[in-house]
């Protein structure tokens, strides 16, 4: 009489969380971080601050000292490589800009990645329309006078230094690995305070105003992140399986 062995089925391959399976190099495991969500609630809740600080007395909060002393230091002159380099900024930052958001949309639809288009596009719009331009319209800061380049309505807060830093969250999130990651918001960490010093350099924004933005939109994106973790990870899983399958036909 022979005894057999009975051989447990083996998980599929390359599904998250499968027994036996391991999680992909530069992958997150789907997790929501508690640590994702606290940075954003708290940078969304610094800018919210400053706002109803500036909003009681938009035009002497309690820092517009500070302010005023950082835009005399901004004076001038305003020529050469630096006042190049702040309208570069100007112009990435400014409508024209938004040329590098569709350029990425494109990118991952083509991929076929459509939940981290779609996430993309929400974020987008909930940052930059929702986020800063409601403040805008709450705090409805005057701007300094004289500024260089063509602006809009509200100071409070910088719509530049927002999508800065909005889209450096949205970068790392959907393109970078982890493992390099950390490289990747330093950079973008000197990316965003050069958004910031070309709005002052400009006479656009105040200092504070800057300074909001790049928080209200860090926040914004770091909180869709928290929100859409586990559906973006997923999507990575069959984006990366379909390359693997079309690489062994």
């Amino acid at each position: 009489m022979s005894t057999t062995t009975s051989t447990p089925p083996a998980a599929p391959a390359g599904r998250p969380g499968a027994p036996g399976t391991r999680t992909a190099p530069g992958t997150t495991g789907g997790a929501r971080r508690p640590g994702v969500l606290a940075l954003g609630l708290a940078l969304l809740g610094l800018a919210a601050a400053v706002g109803f600080v500036v909003r009681r007395d938009t035009a002497r909060p309690p820092f517009q000292g500070v302010d005023e002393h950082w835009l005399r230091w901004m004076g001038g002159p305003h020529e050469g490589l630096t006042s190049v380099c702040a309208a570069v900024l100007n112009w990435f930052g400014g409508p024209a800009g938004v040329v590098v958001p569709l350029g990425l949309l494109g990118l991952l639809l083509v991929r076929r990645r459509w939940v981290s288009a779609g996430f993309l596009f929400g974020a987008y719009l909930f940052g930059s329309l929702l986020v800063v331009q409601g403040l805008k319209y709450l705090v409805d800061r005057p701007r300094p006078a004289h500024p260089l380049v063509r602006v809009d309505h509200g100071s409070f807060p910088s719509g530049h230094a927002a999508g800065a830093a909005l889209l450096v969250v949205l970068v790392g999130v959907l393109l970078v690995p982890l493992a390099r990651r950390r490289a990747w918001w330093a950079g973008g960490a000197v990316f965003t305070l050069a958004m910031m010093w070309s709005r002052t350099w400009l006479h656009a924004h105040w200092l504070s105003d800057t300074a909001a933005g790049a928080a209200a939109g860090a926040g914004a994106g770091l909180l869709a992140w928290w929100l859409c973790g586990p559906a973006l990870e997923r999507d990575r899983m069959r984006a990366r399986d379909r390359r693997g399958a079309a690489a062994v036909r």
